[in-house]
């Protein structure tokens, strides 16, 4: 096999494919195969039709084409392994010659990974958060331990912003009931920020057997977007009570005895957690010191198939939502045009981004071993609340295992940069991430943090 290659552009090539016909051999003999078993020829059974026959009957032109739809895909994966380019987006492939005994020849045109150099990145300057731990900290963690183990008690008073009501609630266009906008007894916090329009400020004030309607958008169902009149009506208020800050407290939402105690293990575990932000901080910062150094061409194709996915991701929320997307992005307080921008500015950030990884991957000879593997699905179970057996199997069958290794020995790659920059925290002291790495998991080489391995008090 003889393949040349012709730029198009930096991001753009066309491979001329010249192939001796005797290369084709395994794939004219599946034909011949293939071709039994789908025709019916008098005297013979399905399958066992001579070749000789199944041309006379049909023509060489059938089996010739079956054997290029076989052998041409193949070739073509060993055209791009043989002059060495990185395809990102399916090749447009012409069959332009056959030479029947002799030989074919085929063009591809594809985006591909420009090329480029990656630049000494050793020594690169980045600053991060510094670990300290405030009293402010703590208190954060604190209050958040006391909401989770807050009661709530009825009062005889109207509601207020922080209370919780429980409600009924029912929706009229032009003063006909719709069915499926109909709740009841539900329990809202006053001031939470509902997205359905108007809904707190009909709510403060209100008490307990009290009706009170207000005209808004409905944000879903049939008549979503379209005005009708809510009418609410307040079953009962209740005020949150947080239980104090003392001993008993400490012993009710944790292991510790004392409120000193429960203090203590919140310090550290904030300051650990702390460290752990350095890692990703560095990491993330050494690498965008890295790409700003780089200027990379990103292939239109490439960049609209991320954008494209991004979108129907974006598609495939709203729907799960149940809102309309007018009611799902002022839930997110942002515009449709604003989330589009930043697909569009995330996206080739995104694309860049990998193929710098995939060249540190390459000069760097990483690899993924099966433990490294095995610890990147139990990590993304715990992410997705699935088991880790049953993750494996459903990358196993959408034949996605080969994503996994390729994200994880970015990480990796990722780690290369951060480990080889320069840091420094906020407050000018120098930090030494293989001191953290061994403090945080007793090694060398720290995985990219995720967000449950940072511990909860």
């Amino acid at each position: 096999m003889k393949t040349a290659v012709e730029e198009l552009s930096p991001t753009r090539v066309k491979l001329t494919v010249e192939v001796p016909f005797d290369e084709l051999r395994p794939s004219l003999d599946a034909a011949y195969k293939k071709v039994a078993q789908q025709v019916r020829v008098p005297g013979f059974r399905p399958g066992k039709v001579p070749a000789r026959i199944i041309e006379q009957r049909f023509g060489r032109a059938v089996v010739l084409e079956e054997t290029l739809n076989d052998a041409v895909p193949k070739l073509y994966g060993q055209a791009v392994d043989e002059v060495d380019v990185f395809p990102v987006s399916q090749p447009d492939i012409e069959v332009t010659k056959i030479e029947d005994g002799e030989q074919i020849e085929f063009t591809a045109e594809v985006d591909i990974r420009p090329n480029f150099e990656v630049p000494d990145y050793a020594g690169a300057e980045v600053t991060v958060d510094a670990a300290t731990v405030s009293d402010e900290d703590i208190d954060g963690q604190l209050d958040g331990l006391r909401q989770r183990f807050a009661t709530l008690t009825g009062v005889e008073r109207a509601a207020a912003d922080g209370d919780f009501v429980v409600m009924d609630l029912r929706a009229e266009i032009d003063g006909e009931n719709i069915e499926e906008q109909q709740a009841n007894e539900v329990s809202y916090e006053v001031g939470a920020g509902s997205v359905l329009q108007g809904l707190d400020e009909a709510l403060a004030g209100m008490s307990a057997g009290e009706e009170k309607t207000f005209s808004t958008e409905l944000v879903g169902g049939e008549n979503a977007g379209e005005q009708a009149d809510v009418i609410i009506t307040v079953k009962s208020v209740k005020e949150k009570v947080l239980p104090e800050l003392d001993d008993e407290f400490a012993q009710l939402a944790s292991e510790f005895d004392t409120l000193e105690e429960l203090k203590d293990s919140i310090r550290e575990t904030a300051r650990r957690n702390k460290l752990v932000d350095q890692v990703v901080q560095a990491r993330e910062k050494a690498l965008d010191a890295l790409l700003e150094k780089i200027d990379i061409p990103i292939p239109d194709s490439a960049l609209k198939a991320e954008v494209d996915a991004r979108k129907h991701n974006l598609d495939h929320q709203i729907a799960e939502s149940g809102l309309s997307r007018d009611a799902f992005f002022r839930l997110y307080q942002t515009t449709e045009e604003e989330r589009f921008a930043e697909f569009d500015t995330n996206s080739a950030k995104a694309i860049k981004t990998g193929f710098v990884l995939d060249k540190i991957v390459k000069s760097e000879e990483l690899g993924v071993s099966e433990q490294e593997l095995t610890n990147f699905v139990v990590r993304r179970a715990m992410q997705m609340g699935v088991q880790p057996n049953q993750l494996a199997q459903h990358l196993a069958d959408n034949d996605q295992l080969t994503l996994a290794m390729v994200e994880i020995v970015r990480d990796k790659a990722k780690a290369v940069v951060g480990d080889a920059a320069k840091v420094v925290d906020s407050e000018g002291a120098e930090i030494d991430l293989k001191a953290i790495y061994t403090e945080i998991n007793g090694e060398e080489v720290v995985e990219e943090p995720a967000e449950e391995e940072k511990a909860d008090a």
